[in-house]
């Protein structure tokens, strides 16, 4: 069961990866309460290999972009609100990000 605590009551979280044209590859539930990167990172090995992975600032952790780093993995990933050091993404590239959205519409 994939059902935590969180705010709101009762939640769960569906983590999903997606190929560059925003086709669905993988996906798996997760509790509420579990960070969008911790998801991201559970999703990691069954995506195919890939050159860049854009997502939102949720996905913002030095953690994550080191991990993504040991893979060979680009990160396009804006930084926090207020983050001392924040690292820079590719603004063209990260306008793609719609096609992830759209698996959610």
């Amino acid at each position: 069961r994939a059902i935590g605590r969180t705010k709101g009551g009762l939640n769960s979280k569906l983590h999903m990866g997606c190929d560059g044209l925003g086709r669905p590859l993988t996906f798996f539930l997760s509790p509420g309460q579990m960070s969008d990167a911790r998801g991201a990172l559970a999703l990691l090995d069954a995506l195919p290999p890939a050159r860049t992975l854009l997502a939102d600032k949720g996905y913002d952790a030095d953690w994550f972009r080191e991990a993504l780093d040991d893979r060979g993995i680009a990160a396009c990933i804006p930084a926090r609100r207020g983050r001392k050091n924040p690292a820079a993404h590719d603004c063209k590239l990260y306008k793609q990000r719609h096609r992830i959205e759209n698996l959610f519409a």
